[in-house]
């Protein structure tokens, strides 16, 4: 879910053992905190096998997250969500998705507090499906989302958007209703991330297959394409609205989109394997996720320049931001002595929160 306005203060707490949950971390499993410029903190814990991503919801102060077992063309043998203290980063509860013949396993994420709900993507149910941010408890499945891959709420106009990688749509939802309520294809495209500006109900995804952004405004029927970077995986947008960033994987970099220009401002070199992106709306900075670097790349975009770089454990896989400058990356490193992948906590330094 965007936060452009919203301001989340939480008091820090000391990384605590986590609890045991079938494959999750075993108690007794401590959490290893290192410090690197001046005022930022990084915290790394093993988590549970097959994280993916992560949504933070303010309403219940809570980081869920997805995980899913099993690589294609290998079948998934499990997945579940996980419901995270983001002080303490212990496991409170893990919810298992359905079954029906196989399982509805969950990929993207992100959370609608308006409704106190959760959305997730079965990138291989061709799916999105809908959770009790309560209770845990499955609410709707909702199909014909071709190779559903990521998710966001906007909460103003009571919308989901999903896309859908294998067909080249973006597929709104009702929040309230759960039902769909639009559809819009570019051919030929391949759709991963996507993001919203709340203010405007403009859509944004990054387009892997051509190397550009779809914007889809509201009310229009015609998507505007915006040139980025080679291989965009990922996108996020400034505080303002009026700057796309994409984690560009074919180049390593993170491109700087002037959107009402419609052109790449700027080239930032951040890492191989550039994979997930996401702005701080407190201080502007925006981190990208170096799957293949095994870092996440602290930049400031308007000097286009990495200002700091978080190294992680192996495969980074995607970064959250939540309003008080505190980043939540997870891996893919099976690094664990059960084999579980790692959350890893950046909290930026004294600077990133001045403006604030």
């Amino acid at each position: 879910m965007p936060t452009l306005n919203r301001r989340v203060r939480r008091a820090a707490a000391t990384a605590v053992a986590l609890a045991a949950f079938g494959a999750l971390t075993p108690a007794g499993s401590a959490a290893a905190e290192t410090g690197t410029r001046a005022g930022t903190h990084v915290t790394s814990v093993p988590l549970a096998q097959g994280l993916y991503q992560s949504a933070y919801s303010e309403r219940n102060d809570v980081l869920w997250a997805t995980s899913s077992v099993g690589q294609p063309p290998a079948p998934t043998t499990g997945s579940r969500l996980l419901k995270i203290d983001p002080d303490t980063l212990q496991v409170e509860a893990s919810y298992t998705p359905p079954t029906d013949g196989t399982i509805e396993a969950v990929y993207g994420i992100d959370v609608d507090d308006e409704h106190n709900t959760l959305w997730v993507t079965n990138t291989r149910n061709n799916s999105v499906a809908v959770y009790s941010q309560r209770t845990g408890r499955h609410l709707a499945t909702r199909l014909d989302v071709n190779h559903s891959r990521e998710v966001v709420v906007d909460e103003k106009r009571d919308l989901v958007w999903a896309s859908a990688f294998g067909d080249g749509s973006l597929v709104a939802f009702d929040s309230r209703t759960l039902e769909e309520v639009r559809r819009v294809t570019v051919e030929g495209s391949g759709p991963t991330g996507i993001a919203v500006n709340e203010r405007t109900g403009t859509v944004y995804a990054a387009d892997f297959t051509h190397s550009r952004i779809i914007e889809v405004r509201a009310g229009s029927a015609t998507p505007r394409l915006i040139p980025t970077g080679t291989g965009p995986l990922s996108i996020a947008l400034s505080a303002d609205g009026r700057t796309a960033y994409t984690a560009d994987q074919g180049s390593g970099t993170l491109s700087v989109v002037d959107l009402r220009a419609g052109t790449v401002a700027k080239t930032v070199p951040t890492g191989e394997g550039a994979k997930s992106v996401a702005s701080d709306p407190c201080s502007g900075q925006v981190l990208v996720v170096n799957r293949l670097a095994g870092s996440v790349s602290v930049v400031d975009p308007r000097a286009g320049s990495v200002v700091e770089t978080v190294a992680t454990d192996t495969y980074p896989n995607h970064v959250r931001v939540t309003d008080d400058s505190t980043a939540y990356v997870l891996d893919k490193s099976a690094s664990g002595t059960a084999g579980e992948d790692g959350l890893t906590r950046i909290r930026l330094g004294d600077g990133a929160r001045q403006g604030c």
